[in-house]
């Protein structure tokens, strides 16, 4: 690894620890109490499943457009990723929602939307399995890729419009945001904290398929003999040959 390929892990490394920092001095919620700093990571866990499906959108495009297998490296890695921070937010949701609305699940418009989602890009990486044609394979999901994308503004936009035990948007909204000061300051650096981890696990994962399609190729070639490789010239005797 290269100093230039060390700053971006220690960046986020350093971001963490100054997110949960924040975290850990904001102040309580009024009606929630100490819960509330779920909220530190269930959001940003939410955001980089949004951003993950974006980056996952925007490869399958670039795909369609110029055929780089880069960017199909790019698609799936970024899906991985938001597969598991859709996940993770489901699951801390969850945690949160059993002490504060009596449950672990209920049929909020968030939940399910938001399960829906999980589902359908786990659809996508299951797409990728099954297809062995690097072409046909990158090609199908790229498809999917940006037909998939359609569930996330619905998931966003699921507290406007359908009736939700969520609160509306507190921070993308007109006017000042709902929420405390020192709350919004360390939810933002949380925010910046989980968008540069993501970053490392994405050049990561990439360069890790790289790697796969790398070996995957010399593996191939090593596998295919050129016609008369069987074929040895004879020998002639007398002849100095």
């Amino acid at each position: 690894m290269t100093p230039s390929d060390a700053r971006l892990p220690i960046l986020a490394g350093v971001a963490v620890i100054a997110g949960q920092a924040a975290a850990l001095f904001a102040p309580p919620d009024q009606v929630q109490g100490e819960l509330v700093r779920l909220m530190y990571v269930h959001v940003p866990a939410a955001w980089v499943a949004y951003l993950s499906f974006a980056i996952t959108l925007g490869a399958s495009g670039s795909w369609l457009w110029r055929r780089g297998p880069g960017a199909d490296r790019v698609a799936a890695a970024s899906a991985e990723l938001g597969v598991f921070f859709t996940g993770l937010a489901i699951t801390l949701g969850s945690i949160w929602g059993k002490p504060t609305w009596g449950v672990w699940w209920t049929w909020d418009p968030r939940l399910v939307t938001t399960a829906l989602m999980f589902f359908v890009y786990l659809g996508y990486l299951a797409l990728r399995r099954a297809i062995v044609d690097p072409v046909a394979r990158a090609r199908r999901c790229a498809v999917f890729g940006v037909a998939a994308f359609a569930q996330v503004p619905v998931v966003h936009m699921s507290v406007l419009w359908w009736r939700t035990l969520h609160q509306p948007p507190t921070i993308l909204r007109p006017g000042d945001p709902t929420i405390d000061h020192a709350m919004l300051a360390a939810l933002l650096i949380n925010l910046v904290a989980f968008t540069l981890v993501f970053a490392v696990l994405l050049r990561a994962r990439v360069r890790l398929a790289a790697a796969e399609d790398a070996l995957e190729a010399a593996a191939d070639a090593r596998g295919r003999e050129l016609a008369g490789d069987a074929v040895s010239a004879p020998k002639l005797a007398g002849f100095g040959v």
